[in-house]
């Protein structure tokens, strides 16, 4: 009897990530199209972009020619992938055209508000609290990311010999800084490090505390001065980032309300989160945080710590199942 052969494998998708750079940019772009390559083979590939003068801070409309605009290390040309995934303001003049350029070949993925029509994009993946609608819009509770157990526990081993001594309960305290919305003044870093030493002293815990690049340095100062002689470690902005390993160690998350990531990822793990109140408001945030408060994953933080149970949240992996979705229904004759 003839064996029929198997039919060839399919060629694995060629995935961009596309971004300026920037942490809040680069890591939902990136944590999307990992999560897509978990489900099907793939090759990612990051692209960073720069624009030459002052081009990039003009709005979309006001650059016609993005291609010519670009600095050369930005490498954006064809052949174009399989599948486009940008984020932040700075992609939208490349994201709305690529559709055509690559003559409906690629799959546009836009991640966050554009604050434009939506046509232009295959699949808008943008956060609930921005209200953004229409037919090619998924919502979803904050931002796609990098945290899984399998990256939380290889930085956890590579970050062993910090985290290890700690005593428990260990509570993560992730700090952001200044945005639009938000800021942290050094009387607010003052307060807010007088609460969180508080509760952990009561139970005998321990910090691990790291910041983001937005962190005022006044704030950064007060807060590690502050926090420093308690059981614990501060990440003192030296060598790499311990974030990763922070959240697979702690017991309990602190995170600064400015950050929909921050909030995001330490909600994914499962563990209560708290969210640490700054200088400032904002409607969206305000909203934001109600979803997290619904969803059972964070709590405004009181000062004191204790524990629930909820659902972690996996909204990367819906989002990657949703792309694949749409990307394959569009191949269908």
């Amino acid at each position: 009897m003839t064996r029929l052969a198997k039919p060839p494998s399919p060629p694995p998708l060629t995935i961009w990530a596309v971004s300026d750079g920037r942490a809040g940019n680069a890591g939902p772009a990136l944590g999307l199209a990992e999560a897509i390559q978990r489900k099907r083979k793939a090759q990612v590939v990051i692209k960073t972009i720069a624009w030459k003068g002052r081009i990039g801070r003009l709005p979309w409309f006001l650059n016609p020619l993005p291609l010519r605009a670009l600095t050369p290390e930005s490498e954006i040309a064809a052949p174009w992938p399989d599948i486009w995934i940008a984020a932040g303001r700075a992609t939208l003049p490349l994201s709305m055209r690529l559709r055509a350029w690559s003559k409906k070949q690629s799959f546009v993925v836009q991640i966050q508000d554009p604050r434009m029509p939506t046509s232009p994009f295959d699949l808008v993946v943008a956060p609930k609290h921005d209200r953004t609608q229409g037919d090619n819009v998924l919502p979803i509770t904050g931002s796609p990311h990098r945290v899984t157990a399998k990256r939380l526990k290889a930085d956890a081993a590579r970050f062993k010999a910090i985290i290890d001594p700690l005593p428990h309960p260990r509570v993560a305290v992730l700090i952001g800084g200044k945005s639009k919305a938000h800021n942290l003044s050094p009387e607010r870093a003052a307060a807010m490090a007088h609460e969180i030493e508080l509760p952990i002293t009561q139970e005998g815990g321990s910090v691990m505390v790291t910041f983001s690049r937005r962190t005022p340095e006044s704030a950064r100062a007060i807060l590690s001065s502050r926090l420093k002689h308690m059981p614990g470690y501060v990440w003192d902005g030296e060598g790499e980032n311990p974030y990763f390993a922070f959240l697979a160690g702690a017991d309990y998350i602190l995170a600064t309300e400015d950050s929909a990531n921050m909030a995001t990822e330490a909600a994914s793990t499962g563990k209560p989160v708290f969210i640490l109140k700054m200088d400032g408001d904002s409607l969206k945030f305000r909203l934001f945080h109600e979803d997290l408060e619904r969803l059972g994953a964070a709590r405004p933080f009181g000062g004191t710590l204790h524990k629930w149970k909820y659902k972690a949240l996996n909204e990367t992996d819906r989002a990657a199942d949703e792309v694949l979705r749409r990307f394959d229904e569009r191949l269908i004759p």
